[in-house]
């Protein structure tokens, strides 16, 4: 299997720096959060991009996903949506990112109304993603947990450019086991995010082994193919341990955990 980590868990860490992370700690991918407070994101320009390119080429890192904020379910207008899409799309086509990560974002709305939004949202701009040569993944998250949730939605657009991010934490606190996430998004997974935390009241990031997660039974049902990034979410919590320094025991408990389960 290939590891990556999500920028997330370094924070406005200069893409330079980034790059010698992945290196030192023998991770083969980056997550790049794209965001405006982030050194890469929609507003940043080609000769900008281009360096990006260059800097991970020459380190044999792989730029994995840009990770995008946009709800492909919300409320609305379809034209915003479209144009944040589009350029998350052009961002990862320039970065060479074989990924775009979206959530659902449904808030309160009606589900079926919502998936029906989503699933229309999708499904056009899965012709962009081919021309492209991407791959949009709807992440399981804030409306959308659970593997169910997300695979009646991609479901319905059936495209192949178009597919899941399993994020392992928001099933497990539906109450949907890894056996059951699995099956459901297999047919449509992109890749998996691992992260660990105390519990369901207290989601602050843990070294990947120090929580309660069940790791070992999602690892379970994966094919040697499928990438894991370790989605450490320092952004939102600042006072958690800085992730430099867990990066290798992260990735070993990882190697330990695919060991014992193959």
């Amino acid at each position: 299997m290939k590891f990556a980590f999500s920028t997330l868990g370094v924070p406005g860490m200069p893409v330079p720096d980034v790059v010698a992370l992945a290196v030192d700690t023998g991770y083969q991918g980056v997550e790049l959060r794209a965001h405006p407070e982030e050194p890469v994101h929609p507003g940043t320009g080609m000769r900008e991009r281009a360096a990006v390119v260059a800097e991970f080429e020459r380190a044999g890192v792989e730029i994995l996903t840009v990770c995008g904020y946009t709800g492909v379910a919300t409320a609305g207008d379809d034209a915003p949506v479209y144009k944040e899409l589009d350029e998350l799309m052009w961002l990862a086509k320039d970065l060479g990112a074989p990924y775009v990560r979206v959530f659902a974002g449904a808030g309160d709305q009606d589900p079926d109304e919502a998936e029906a939004t989503a699933a229309r949202r999708l499904g056009t701009a899965a012709e962009t993603a081919a021309e492209l040569g991407v791959r949009i993944l709807l992440e399981t998250h804030d409306s959308h947990r659970t593997g169910a949730a997300v695979s009646r939605i991609l479901g319905t657009v059936g495209h192949k450019h178009v597919g899941a991010i399993w994020d392992v934490v928001h099933p497990w606190l539906d109450g949907e086991t890894p056996v059951a996430a699995h099956a459901a998004l297999a047919p449509f997974l992109g890749y998996v995010q691992v992260k660990d935390v105390a519990s369901a009241d207290d989601l602050a990031p843990l070294p990947l082994g120090a929580g309660v997660l069940p790791l070992a039974e999602c690892l379970a049902t994966l094919t040697e193919e499928t990438w894991l990034c370790w989605e450490y979410e320092k952004r939102w919590h600042p006072e958690a341990a800085d992730l430099p320094g867990l990066l290798v025991p992260g990735r070993e408990h990882l190697e330990h955990l695919l060991a014992t389960v193959r």
